[in-house]
C-alpha cells in the first residue's frame, strides 16, 4: 500500500507572500505545497523559481499552468530550470485554462481536452530530450530540431475535473489534481481514472491522486464552520449540479443560498447552509478533521490536498494541521 501524502494549496497577492505561506507549509511537515498561475492572476512562474530557492525540502507544484498562454515547449523549458534549481523537487502541474480568460486576451485555442493531450504528450517528450515530431497526439508542426539543449524529466500531474479530462489524466498523468466536493467524491474520481488507466495497460497505482479538498479548521470549532459556510455561499452558484446529486445533496439548498447572496443578503446565505452542505468540505475543531480525514484515509485515499479555506488565520491553520492533525493520521497509518 501507498505511503500516505498530505499536500497544501496556498496563494495569496504578492511572490513574497506565497513563499513565506510555501515556508510555513513546509515547516508544519507537509510533503508538498501547490501555487497557482491563472492568466491575469498572481505571478505564479516567479513565486515558483522563489519557492525552489527558498525551501529545503518539500515538493511544490504549479497547480496549474495552462499550455494556450505558455507553449508547451517554454512549460518544459519551466519545469527543467525549477527542477534544477530545487534539486528535483518540482511537480508540472497542467490544465486546460479558462476560456473566458483567454478571450480576454484574444487567444483561441483548441478545444480543452485537445490541447492538454497534446501539450502533456509533447512535453513529456521534450522532458525526456526528444523530439515530439511524428509522435501520435503530440500535435501538428514539430520537426525533428524541436529538442531541448537541457532537460530534466518531471511529474506531471493534470487538474481535471470532467469525465473527458479524468480519462485523460488516467491514462497519460503521473498524478491527478481533481477538486473533490465534497470529500467522498474523490471515490467517483478514482473510478473515472481506474478505466481511462486501464486504456493504457496502467493501473490506479500508477497515479498520485490528490484529493483535493476544501478544509476549514480552528480550535473554534462554530469558527470554522462559520468559514465554510461563508466559502460554500460565496461558490454555491459554480457547484456543478451532476457532482452534488451524486453525491446525496441537493442543489435546491445550494440554489436557495445562492439566490441570497444575489441579492445581497450575505449574511442570511452564510445562515442558509445547512449542516447537510457543509459537508462540501472537511471541516471542525482538530478532532473533526482528524475523523473526517482518517475516514477517507481508511477507505483507501492515500494523498489528501488541503485548500482553502483552511481557517479563521490561514497559516494559523497550516501551523494546526500540521502539528495535530499530520501526526495523528501518521500514528494511526503506522
Amino acid at each position: 500500500m501507498k505511503p500516505a501524502t498530505f499536500s497544501a494549496r496556498i496563494g495569496g497577492h504578492g511572490v513574497h507572500a506565497v513563499v513565506e505561506k510555501a515556508l510555513v507549509v513546509e515547516e508544519a511537515g507537509f510533503d508538498q505545497v501547490w501555487t497557482g498561475n491563472d492568466l491575469f492572476g498572481e505571478p505564479g512562474l516567479v513565486t515558483l523559481a522563489a519557492i525552489a530557492l527558498r525551501t529545503s525540502r518539500i515538493r511544490f507544484g504549479s497547480g496549474v499552468i495552462d499550455p494556450v498562454s505558455l507553449h508547451p515547449v517554454q512549460i518544459a523549458m519551466l519545469a527543467t530550470g525549477l527542477q534544477e534549481l530545487s534539486g528535483d523537487r518540482f511537480l508540472l502541474g497542467l490544465g486546460a485554462g479558462s476560456d473566458v480568460f483567454f478571450r480576454w486576451a484574444g487567444l483561441e485555442p483548441a478545444k480543452p481536452v485537445v490541447r492538454t493531450r497534446e501539450a502533456v504528450i509533447a512535453i513529456r517528450e521534450l522532458l525526456a530530450g526528444r523530439s515530439p515530431a511524428g509522435i501520435p497526439g503530440a500535435g501538428d508542426g514539430w520537426t525533428e530540431q524541436a529538442v531541448l539543449r537541457s532537460f530534466r524529466e518531471t511529474p506531471i500531474y493534470l487538474g481535471a475535473m470532467g469525465p473527458k479530462m479524468l480519462d485523460l489524466t488516467g491514462r497519460l498523468a503521473d498524478g491527478a489534481l481533481p477538486l473533490c466536493l465534497p470529500p467522498k467524491h474523490v471515490f467517483n474520481v478514482v473510478e473515472q481514472l481506474s478505466a481511462g488507466a486501464a486504456k493504457t495497460g496502467r493501473s490506479i497505482e500508477d497515479l498520485d491522486v490528490a484529493a483535493c479538498v476544501w478544509a476549514s479548521i480552528s480550535d473554534d470549532r462554530d469558527e470554522a464552520r462559520y468559514l465554510m459556510a461563508k466559502h460554500i455561499a460565496l461558490y454555491s452558484g459554480s457547484l456543478s449540479t451532476d457532482a452534488l446529486v451524486a453525491n446525496g445533496l441537493d442543489p435546491d439548498e445550494f440554489a436557495r443560498t445562492q439566490q441570497l447572496m444575489l441579492d445581497g443578503r450575505e449574511a442570511d446565505a452564510i445562515a442558509s447552509v445547512t449542516p447537510s452542505m457543509l459537508s462540501l468540505g472537511i471541516v471542525g475543531g482538530v478532532g473533526d478533521v482528524i475523523e473526517q480525514c482518517a475516514a477517507l484515509l481508511e477507505a483507501g485515499v492515500r494523498h489528501l490536498s488541503f485548500g482553502p479555506p483552511m481557517g479563521p488565520d490561514a497559516m494559523g491553520a497550516v501551523k494546526l494541521i500540521g502539528s495535530t492533525v499530520l501526526p495523528e493520521l501518521r500514528r494511526q497509518l503506522g
